[in-house]
């Protein structure tokens, strides 16, 4: 494949499955410039690996594995930045989301819930709320379907809970 099909297939794919990216920053990132940050970083991270995509799994794990590994780590160096490659220097053309913006107070609030939660629970909540099922997010987070399961229950009482406290302030 030359490099004008390999660009231009890459820039459909993250056109196409951009909302998963967007939903991994909002995970993991409170700041808009920080969204955006992590969103560029994500980007870069997909575009380095997709010579390598080979298929094995769907093209939606493939982007969730790499956001959340990507967002993981981003997390855990907060006191550093995330790589300062600007994606402007590759020769693409990826649109921003503007449309991605919490709707109502309800949601806003489930947001700070989720964020009160472990890295590994975030991604838990994320991926469930994609509606994947428990195979692949079992799969993803290298568990049992139905160690997924079970973690899931305990994580939406715990939000239940932190929910319940946030109301009440």
């Amino acid at each position: 494949m030359d490099n004008f099909t390999s660009e231009s297939d890459f820039v459909r794919l993250i056109n196409r499955h951009q909302g998963i990216i967007h939903k991994v920053c909002g995970m993991y990132c409170h700041d808009k410039d920080d969204k955006k940050d992590l969103f560029q970083e994500v980007v870069l991270q997909l575009w380095k690996s997709f010579g390598s995509f080979r298929g094995d799994s769907k093209v939606t794990t493939w982007i969730y594995r790499v956001a959340l590994n990507t967002a993981i780590s981003a997390f855990r160096k907060e006191s550093k930045k995330p790589d300062q490659s600007d994606i402007s220097t590759l020769p693409l053309q990826v649109p921003e989301d503007t449309d991605f913006q919490e709707k109502n107070e309800q949601f806003q609030l489930l947001y700070q819930a989720i964020r009160q939660l472990s890295e590994i629970e975030r991604a838990l909540v994320m991926l469930y709320l994609d509606d994947l099922p428990y195979e692949e997010i079992a799969d993803l987070m290298g568990i049992t379907a139905n160690n997924a399961r079970v973690r899931m229950n305990r994580i939406r009482e715990k939000l239940r809970q932190i929910m319940g406290i946030m109301q009440v302030s």
